[in-house]
């Protein structure tokens, strides 16, 4: 991912938060055996991100008839994590001669996909998804019946993905001089929910 030294943000605790609150993720590698013709996919999936390892580790489940998994397993995966995102006006700049651009946040995480496909190891990652999603449904998944329960964990396929490689990319105007990133904030906290999650960033991450 292009970015520019004072777009970067190294911080682990900073980038386990930032991965958690955009968790809906997308899975990007080879949807070809490791010995065809190279060609990419991508699939987008909900993730329980683990302050755990180097950087954090990463689980979820595919629909075991998406391809995909087959062809992640045991190799490097690009996990991307879109956060907000918006338009920057070029109005909000002191030169006359300044252009419009984008703020956003994105975290590229890596790492070797390692499937899980016993039972128990899928029921647990589910145990994990509902419990950062919906707590209370916990107990209403322990009581369906048996059949239903085993026929919704053999429709999917789990795995973990350790991160190996993480870059995070916070693009929040931190090149502006004070009085232009001043009338940034400004508009970003009186702006969508997308431009006040911004707002909230550069309040943290810029001093």
């Amino acid at each position: 991912m292009y970015t520019p030294k004072f777009n970067q943000v190294a911080d682990r605790s900073v980038l386990i938060e930032a991965m958690r609150a955009y968790s809906f993720a997308l899975l990007i590698g080879s949807d070809a055996p490791p010995d065809a013709a190279r060609s990419l996919a991508a699939t987008h999936l909900p993730l329980v991100v683990k302050d755990e390892g180097l950087h954090g580790l990463l689980e979820g489940h595919f629909a075991k008839a998406n391809p995909q998994w087959k062809t992640l397993a045991g190799r490097e995966t690009l996990v991307v994590f879109p956060g907000p995102h918006t338009y920057v006006s070029p109005a909000l700049y002191v030169d006359p001669l300044s252009v419009p651009t984008w703020n956003y946040i994105a975290v590229h995480a890596y790492g070797t996909l390692e499937l899980i496909e016993d039972e128990a190891g899928k029921d647990a990652i589910l145990a994990g998804l509902i419990a950062t999603h919906e707590p209370g449904y916990q107990e209403k998944w322990r009581g369906v019946p048996e059949a239903f329960r085993r026929s919704m964990l053999a429709g999917i396929v789990g795995f973990r993905l350790p991160i190996g490689r993480i870059e995070g990319k916070f693009k929040i105007s931190q090149n502006r001089a004070e009085g232009e990133r001043r009338n940034v904030y400004a508009a970003h906290a009186a702006g969508t929910p997308d431009q006040q999650e911004l707002a909230a960033w550069m309040a943290r991450l810029i001093p």
